[in-house]
């Protein structure tokens, strides 16, 4: 494995350093659904668009469910580089692809009866149903590929490569916008086409990162594992803080993509003009949580580190400086959303009720950045310091306040449903600031 250079000073220039590859390739995610978004949405067909919008929900809910193989592997890897502890570092790595391949087969296989539960509970319409299911059908090829490439992002991160991980990003973003433009303005696939696009966009991601991985550990992962043999890669105790970190982020995480689904369901319940709407204000928030999540993930890779060599002064200065990052981007993209917001909406789609529906509710959306850049930071340093129980406590009881607060504002309609998600935020970061205190006790 090439050598691993101690982390550089930590400084605002060092974390900024460290950012932005990260920030350049959270940002171009939400390109992807722009890209999505822009290529249905220029055909005219708002049922379609719809139906990706619904689509998307059970794909995100599926495979977000496993986002443990990122986080995990995140905190777990940081923690083993700062311990200066090789070994682990890449029997982590391993471990992470052989779970991402094998639960992403799975899915391949149970696909059918998970889609048709999905659809069932989710209210879409039959036209919005049916364009759902077949841009669903789509993605899930790209499974096995997608939970691998989590696996491999995590262990990038963890290991603060994060111009490598902006490379794997870039790859995976280009290949799909490439291929969704193809295959619905050229072989005019619709909603299926943007599903092919992004399984075929999560294999050739796959590739490519196996490529970085071989190229940082100087041998391919089939050399890795004989390397470490199979006594290192299924050590008991490894294993067993492994599933418990995963298990505890695996609630936590379905925990919020249940608020998610909730937010997309209510929205479906108002009709389709409303779920087109919010697929597009939607597009706002994900950019708004890609860019701040370069500074909690700058922070999973920092906190990890001090964790890793037990310094509470490395810590403390790894929160305070993400934090002033956070903050700032977050003021800055509150107001880019609010004066350019409208631009945005009429540079999306061609359909002038959509427009409208869309700018009502602008307002709202723009407030997300400032509104959830705590819960995004805190996150960060949750997941750096592997404290799962304490996320999944918080996003537990948060998603639980959130249900209830959407069902008081329901009178309001569409207005009520946003100021609940935007709520929703803050009730994030208040349950999650609970366990500071007794993170701060380790490290005395």
């Amino acid at each position: 494995m090439e050598a691993s250079l101690p982390p550089p000073p930590l400084t605002r220039g060092a974390v900024f350093a460290q950012a932005w590859p990260i920030m350049v390739g959270q940002a171009s995610i939400p390109l992807v659904g722009l890209v999505d978004t822009f290529v249905i949405g220029r055909t005219g067909d708002v049922a379609a668009l719809a139906g990706v919008a619904l689509g998307a929900v059970v794909i995100n809910f599926v495979f977000w469910s496993f986002g443990f193989l990122r986080m995990g592997l995140t905190g777990l890897t940081a923690q083993a580089d700062g311990a200066a502890d090789r070994r682990e570092v890449e029997a982590l790595l391993l471990r992470g692809l052989i779970a991402g391949g094998g639960i992403g087969l799975a899915i391949v296989v149970l696909q059918y009866p998970l889609t048709l539960l999905a659809f069932a509970l989710l209210a879409g319409g039959a036209q919005v149903t049916a364009e759902a299911h077949s841009y669903a059908g789509a993605c899930f090829l790209g499974a096995p590929a997608a939970l691998a490439v989590f696996a491999i992002t995590g262990w990038l991160f963890g290991l603060g490569r994060t111009r490598a991980a902006l490379v794997l990003q870039l790859v995976t973003n280009l290949a799909n916008i490439l291929l969704s433009t193809w295959l619905v303005w050229g072989l005019h696939l619709g909603a299926h086409g943007v599903g092919l696009a992004a399984a075929g966009a999560q294999w050739t991601a796959l590739a490519a990162g196996l490529a970085i991985v071989t190229r940082i550990a100087s041998a391919n992962p089939l050399a890795l594992v004989r390397r470490a043999g199979a006594a290192a890669l299924f050590e008991r105790a490894a294993l067993t803080r492994l599933f418990a970190v995963n298990r505890d982020l695996m609630i936590r995480t379905i925990a919020l993509l249940l608020l998610l689904t909730w937010f997309a369901n209510a929205g479906a319940r108002l009709g389709t003009l409303t779920l087109a709407a919010n697929q597009v204000l939607m597009q706002f928030v994900n950019i708004a949580a890609f860019v701040l999540d370069a500074f909690a993930f700058t922070a999973e890779s920092r906190v990890g580190n001090a964790i890793g060599a037990k310094s509470r002064a490395q810590f403390l200065r790894a929160v305070r400086l993400t934090g002033e990052y956070s903050l700032l981007c977050g003021a800055l993209l509150a107001l880019a959303f609010w004066f350019a917001g409208g631009w945005l909406i009429g540079a999306i789609t061609t359909d002038p009720e959509l427009r409208q529906r869309a700018a009502l509710y602008l307002p709202f959306a723009a407030i997300v950045p400032l509104a959830g850049m705590p819960s995004w930071l805190l996150d960060g340093i949750f997941v750096g310091a592997t404290r799962g129980a304490a996320m999944r406590n918080a996003a537990v009881v948060a998603t639980a306040l959130y249900v209830a607060l959407d069902l008081a504002l329901r009178p309001w309609g569409a207005a009520g449903l946003w100021a609940a998600f935007v709520t929703s935020y803050v009730l994030r970061a208040l349950t999650l600031s609970v366990g500071l205190p007794g993170l701060l006790k380790t490290l005395r």
